[in-house]
């Protein structure tokens, strides 16, 4: 009888000490995460939040899973749990910050990227994404404010300098769109969306057709199709 109850207890040691720790649990999830094997990832970090709930780095990775595969509301209520349990960290506000950007919720955004603008203001990412949120709110000169910052850590950024174009325009200063696109297209020579932006600007805001057609039919040659319907209509002799 001794000897049963003996083999049982080390039976019992040994398949708990083969247990991975939540450390090693999420240093796999994360692993997976950063090959794309989310099926992976997201089993190793649900086995560890089952086991240890205040893990707040993994119910952040679990967001950012969710947030990879479309699954909005998941990455929302896993973001939230991590902040729950930490709210020194700007990753999971940043993160369901971007969340609220793809569900078109930008005041939720906005007030999100506040946050994590609060906890690091180094990270230029979050000038960027809430200058992104601003333009949705048409807080353009707000808007501008950010993108400029994000522009000062570099200022040879494509995306950035677009929407900053966007800002202006939509700020009833068209000119000062124009320089900021023709800087871009300077940067990026083959950046499609730009030409096309400068063409219908210089077109609808300044009048000048021939200058407007020209960038079009540049957008037209690198694939940007929106291109057509303008020069149809517009440029054709």
């Amino acid at each position: 009888m001794r000897k049963n109850i003996w083999s049982s207890f080390i039976v019992l040691f040994f398949l708990i000490s083969c247990q991975p720790s939540s450390e090693e649990l999420f240093e796999a999830g994360i692993v997976a995460l950063d090959k794309q094997d989310f099926e992976t990832a997201i089993g190793h970090l649900n086995r560890l939040v089952e086991n240890d709930t205040s893990h707040a780095p993994a119910w952040n990775a679990r967001g950012v899973i969710f947030f990879q595969t479309g699954k909005w509301d998941d990455a929302i209520d896993s973001f939230s749990r991590s902040i729950d349990l930490d709210e020194s960290n700007y990753k999971p506000f940043f993160n369901r910050g971007n969340v609220y950007m793809e569900k078109e919720e930008y005041k939720m955004a906005l007030v999100d990227y506040n946050r994590a603008n609060g906890l690091d203001i180094n990270q230029v990412d979050i000038y960027y994404n809430r200058g992104l949120a601003l333009l949705g709110l048409e807080m353009y000169e707000d808007a501008l404010i950010d993108f400029d910052k994000a522009l000062h850590a570099n200022p040879e950024q494509p995306q950035v300098l677009f929407n900053k174009a966007k800002a202006h325009l939509g700020n009833n200063d068209p000119l000062t769109a124009i320089a900021t696109l023709e800087e871009l297209t300077r940067i990026d020579k083959r950046n499609g969306a730009a030409f096309y932006l400068l063409g219908v600007t210089e077109m609808s805001a300044l009048g000048k057709k021939e200058k407007g057609c020209e960038y079009l039919q540049t957008a037209l040659s690198l694939g940007y199709t929106q291109a057509k319907d303008w020069i149809d209509e517009f440029c054709a002799e």
